[in-house]
């Protein structure tokens, strides 16, 4: 894997906070590994993303598999508000779920259209959906995983 522009410290920080929230929502680990690496989730079998808690949140994680999808370089994801996964007509919605997963702290089986940065429309289906939160039980952001998705 290419080294990416992120310091070993946000790598392992970023890591924990998508496995711990994780466990505490879904109880189970995200990968049945005794503890995973960055490394690890970014080659993960499955599509998993996050981004933070700005006004217009811009991801701050995408797995190799998921640049794939959408088509994106990791410096092209990180500057890249999550409303822009979904097409158009789809952000309304969208942000009513999002704002849906903050308050109900996280949500299974979640199905949407999403769009590619070529244009490429697909649907996601059997998305969990949940809250990034720390030690403090502050909110970090929120993350996504699916393994279901098709070409529409």
């Amino acid at each position: 894997m290419k080294s990416l522009p992120i310091s070993e410290n946000w790598k392992k920080t970023h890591t924990q906070l998508l496995c711990e929230s994780y466990f505490h929502f879904f109880h189970q680990p995200l990968l049945s590994l005794p503890s995973p690496t960055f490394n690890d989730l970014f080659e993960a079998p499955f599509f998993l993303l996050s981004h933070g808690i700005e006004l217009d949140p811009l991801l701050n994680f995408g797995n190799r598999r998921a640049l794939e999808l959408w088509e994106l370089s990791w410096e092209e994801l990180t500057q890249m508000p999550s409303r822009l996964t979904a097409e158009p007509m789809e952000r309304e919605t969208r942000a009513q779920f999002m704002n849906s997963v903050r308050t109900h702290e996280f949500v299974e089986n979640y199905s949407g259209i999403r769009i590619s940065k070529s244009g490429r429309r697909f649907k996601i289906e059997n998305a969990k959906v949940w809250n990034l939160i720390d030690s403090e039980n502050q909110l970090r952001g929120q993350a996504a995983l699916f393994d279901q998705w098709s070409y529409l």
